[in-house]
C-alpha cells in the first residue's frame, strides 16, 4: 500500500474571496454616509424660510414709505416724489429678487415643490436652474443699482461728487460682471454641446472608415 500523503492546511488569507458579510459591510457604510450627505440638504431649508420672512420685513418698510410719501406729498417737489417712489421700486425689486432666490434655490438644492394643486403657479419657478438663478440674480442687482443711481441723479444738488462717482463705478462693475457671467455660461454651454457631437462624429468615422 502506498503511504498516505497529508496536505498542510491553507492559510486563512488563501481561502478565496471574502465572505458575503465582509463584502457588504463597506457598501453598507458607504450607503449610510451617502444617505447622511443627501439628507444634509435640508439644512438649507431654514435659510430659505429666513429669506421668506425678510420679505415680510420689506413689506412693513414699504408700507411705512408709502405712508411717508402720502403725508408729505403736498410739501414735496416733483423730483422729490419721483426719488421717493424710486425707493419703493427699489424695495419691490429687492423683494422680487428674494422670491427668485427662495423658490429657485429651494427647488435646485433642497426638494421639488409639488405645484399641481396651485393654479397660479408661475412657469419660471420650475424651469430656472442654477445657471439661470445666477443670471437672474445679477440682473436684479444691476436693476437695483440702476434705481439707486437714478435717485442720485435726481438729487444732484444735494449729492456729493465723490458719492456720485463711486455709485457710477460700482454700477458699471455690476454691469460688466453680469455680462462676463453670461458670456462664461454661454461659452461653457456651447462647449458642452460640442463635445457630444465631436464624440459622435469620431464614433461614426470609426464605424464607417473612409475607403480609398
Amino acid at each position: 500500500m502506498s503511504p498516505t500523503t497529508s496536505h498542510p492546511p491553507k492559510p486563512d488569507d488563501a481561502k478565496g474571496p471574502l465572505s458575503p458579510p465582509a463584502r457588504t459591510l463597506p457598501r453598507t457604510i458607504e450607503r449610510a454616509i451617502e444617505s447622511l450627505l443627501f439628507s444634509s440638504r435640508w439644512l438649507l431649508a431654514p435659510f430659505f424660510v429666513g429669506l421668506a420672512l425678510s420679505i415680510f420685513i420689506l413689506l412693513i418698510k414699504f408700507v411705512q414709505e408709502v405712508a411717508h410719501i402720502a403725508v408729505g406729498m403736498y410739501a414735496s417737489s416733483g423730483s422729490q416724489i419721483v426719488a421717493e417712489v424710486l425707493g419703493l421700486v427699489d424695495l419691490t425689486l429687492t423683494a422680487s429678487l428674494l422670491i427668485i432666490v427662495v423658490f429657485s434655490g429651494y427647488e435646485n438644492f433642497v426638494s421639488r415643490i409639488d405645484h399641481s394643486a396651485h393654479r397660479d403657479w408661475p412657469e419660471w419657478m420650475g424651469s430656472i436652474d442654477f445657471t439661470g438663478l445666477k443670471l437672474k440674480l445679477m440682473s436684479s442687482i444691476v436693476a437695483i443699482s440702476a434705481v439707486q443711481l437714478l435717485r442720485l441723479f435726481l438729487a444732484l444738488g444735494t449729492t456729493a461728487d465723490r458719492e456720485l462717482y463711486w455709485s457710477m463705478s460700482i454700477h458699471m462693475l455690476f454691469v460688466v460682471s453680469s455680462v462676463l457671467l453670461a458670456l462664461s455660461d454661454r461659452i461653457s454651454s456651447n462647449a458642452g454641446h460640442a463635445k457630444p457631437s465631436a464624440s459622435g462624429a469620431s464614433a461614426e468615422t470609426a464605424d464607417h472608415p473612409s475607403t480609398t
